[in-house]
């Protein structure tokens, strides 16, 4: 059969970063079939299956308004508490859902990956995908408790950044991918990391402003604080919805120059990694 008969030609990737979109386009079925795999296996045998999208954030809402709002009394820049711990939570929930899902794509697919080929990104796509679901559910919840309080007459100012919220999602996502991938190629040969993940994500948030603003923070401690690029994220998050929040442009350009280098680092190593891991895993 001559080269011009095939429908699909597989070459290895030889540059330092690849991201075909046009191939991710052509397996958007594959990527439709992991995020249904993704969102059964997570409710496949509970009881209350999607509710679990709200009960977690509103028993940690109501924890972190016993912990911090009530005993240890941290200042909430004036919002009411539920509004405050819940807009936090919704947005770093998104983040860490895509990153720790992401960041075991080898370990938890060696099987699948070592019998057919396909794009390997096509699965944390489908992740970043699938946490657009959670994200959606959250955020419904989220606008309720803003009317909820409009109605009391809180006043939440609302602002036209508002149209910025697609932005900040895609940023919050492209942190996600981009680390989530970088860990789980490093996963392949130090399988360790399998087991800081999840300790690390909840160290991470501690150092986000999701239970305190950052207007708290002493000067001399901000700038550790400012260095996260999740930072000028939830802050922004939480401006455009509610009208308080430390909100800047520069912030914002910050956390876009490094959710795009986390992004096409982590791809650049997922790429290399993908032709050799099934020789580690």
């Amino acid at each position: 059969m001559k080269e011009q008969d095939w429908t699909l030609i597989i070459t290895p990737r030889r540059k330092f970063f690849s991201l075909n979109i046009r191939e991710l386009w052509r397996y958007r079925d594959l990527i439709y079939l992991f995020v249904r795999r993704d969102f059964v296996s997570k409710f496949k045998q509970t009881i209350l299956g999607p509710l679990w999208f709200i009960i977690q954030p509103l028993i940690a809402t109501v924890l972190f308004t016993l912990v911090f709002g009530r005993i240890a009394k941290i200042s909430t820049d004036g919002l009411p508490h539920i509004l405050f711990y819940y807009s936090g939570l919704v947005a770093w929930n998104y983040f860490s859902l895509v990153f720790k899902i992401t960041s075991k794509t080898f370990i938890t697919n060696a099987s699948l990956f070592s019998k057919v080929y396909f794009p390997r990104l096509t699965v944390p796509v489908a992740n970043v995908i699938s946490g657009l679901l959670q994200f959606a559910v959250q955020f419904i919840i989220l606008v309720g408790f803003i009317i909820f309080y409009v109605i009391k007459g809180v006043h939440i100012s609302i602002h036209w950044h508002i149209l910025l919220l697609p932005y900040l999602i895609l940023l919050m996502a492209l942190v996600g991918l981009g680390g989530g991938v970088i860990i789980s190629a490093m996963t392949t040969k130090y399988r360790d990391l399998t087991y800081v993940i999840d300790f690390g994500v909840q160290l991470l948030m501690y150092i986000t402003p999701v239970i305190y603003p950052i207007s708290q923070i002493p000067q001399k401690y901000k700038i550790f604080i400012q260095i996260n690029p999740l930072t000028p994220i939830v802050e922004s998050f939480r401006f455009i919805l509610l009208g308080k929040g430390d909100f800047s442009w520069q912030s914002l350009l910050y956390a876009t120059f490094a959710a795009i280098v986390i992004f096409i680092f982590g791809v650049a190593i997922f790429n290399r990694v993908e032709k050799i891991f099934i020789d580690t895993v």
